[in-house]
């Protein structure tokens, strides 16, 4: 039998036609994720991460539009679903917890009715058996007194217990992916901590996937395998976390960890912010999305987009200056 992949995206396309002209979201990005491997999705706000994930999960809303590439999930096309199948698919193969879990729960609904409707809607199996199974998911992500919990409303829940129902949600029909968009962004740090410890342990627990979506590269230091860097629709960088975070290629992802806070650092060393203005998607440049924000900009970044480099193998980065070092090298050092 051929050893498939769990998930393939294959040059992804996303684009909205919004009256002011075509917004491509996602220009086209490539990665695969395997059986239990959890990958990080980092880059800034408009970079296309959440655009791809609800393209996944068959959730991109009007005027968005999947115009080019494939998605395939254990060797089948997601985009060639139909309506009945994508339903199917969604929550018994994939789950998804959203950024805001206060927007993502129905406020006039109780939080046992709500995980009792996700389960019922996605499985063969009796009203009783569901609220059994929910009672036993939310013991499961640390909410005690169940039976009392699955009687009240979001709204007499906090914010990190919130988050712990959605991530009960996305779990409840034992998916083979849980995709997470920024499921910890809206908590303070130690309800964080508390969340990221719980993902992990399910993780093992379970065996599933992740696609943990952030903008933050601690939390990504502290829970995936392997990482993906986006930027203006592309992906930049992608490798193994301790390449990405030890031998960084990319002049972004360079600045993103520059711009993180270093616990070793001087009481007056200040953090080093990426100059300029993120790409303006309607108008996007010719050459390297990056290039007009990048210190090391050269004249073919603002002409052409630069293929991937092969930094090992698995570490590739899309950059001209990766180019310029391969030929200088090849041709004993000299200048370019």
């Amino acid at each position: 039998m051929e050893n498939k992949k769990l998930l393939e995206v294959k040059d992804l396309k996303v684009s909205f036609f919004t009256p002011g002209g075509e917004v491509k979201a996602v220009g086209g990005i490539t990665y695969d994720l395997d059986y239990g491997e959890v990958m990080g999705i980092v880059g800034e706000s408009g970079s296309g991460k959440s655009v791809e994930a609800y393209s996944i999960m068959g959730l991109l809303q009007s005027p968005g539009k999947v115009v080019g590439g494939s998605i395939k999930f254990e060797g089948e096309n997601i985009l060639e679903y139909d309506k009945k199948r994508m339903t199917q698919f969604r929550g018994n193969d994939i789950g998804i917890i959203f950024q805001n879990p206060m927007t993502s729960l129905n406020p006039v609904y109780t939080i046992g009715n709500q995980l009792v409707e996700a389960l019922t809607a996605h499985s063969d199996i009796s009203k009783k058996d569901a609220k059994q199974k929910a009672m036993e998911m939310l013991s499961l992500v640390g909410i005690t007194d169940v039976k009392r919990r699955m009687k009240q409303y979001p709204h007499e829940f906090s914010g990190g217990m919130r988050q712990r129902v959605m991530i009960a949600m996305g779990l409840i029909c034992d998916p083979k992916v849980l995709i997470a968009d920024e499921p910890t962004t809206a908590l303070d740090v130690t309800i964080q901590a508390q969340i990221l410890e719980l993902m992990k342990d399910l993780q093992k627990k379970t065996n599933m996937a992740i696609i943990f979506i952030t903008h933050n590269l601690g939390v990504v230091a502290e829970i995936c395998d392997k990482v993906s860097v986006m930027y203006a629709g592309h992906i930049v960088e992608q490798g193994p976390v301790d390449e990405i975070f030890y031998n960084p290629k990319h002049p972004y992802t360079v600045g993103l960890l520059k711009s993180m806070p270093n616990i070793d650092a001087e009481a007056y060393e200040r953090l080093i912010p990426i100059e300029g203005t993120p790409v303006d998607m309607l108008n996007p440049p010719a050459g390297c999305p990056f290039a007009p924000r990048c210190e090391h900009c050269m004249k073919i970044c603002l002409q052409k987009d630069p293929d991937y480099y092969q930094v090992s193998e698995k570490h590739v980065s899309a950059c001209w200056l990766l180019e310029k070092e391969k030929f200088a090298t090849a041709s004993g050092g000299g200048n370019v």
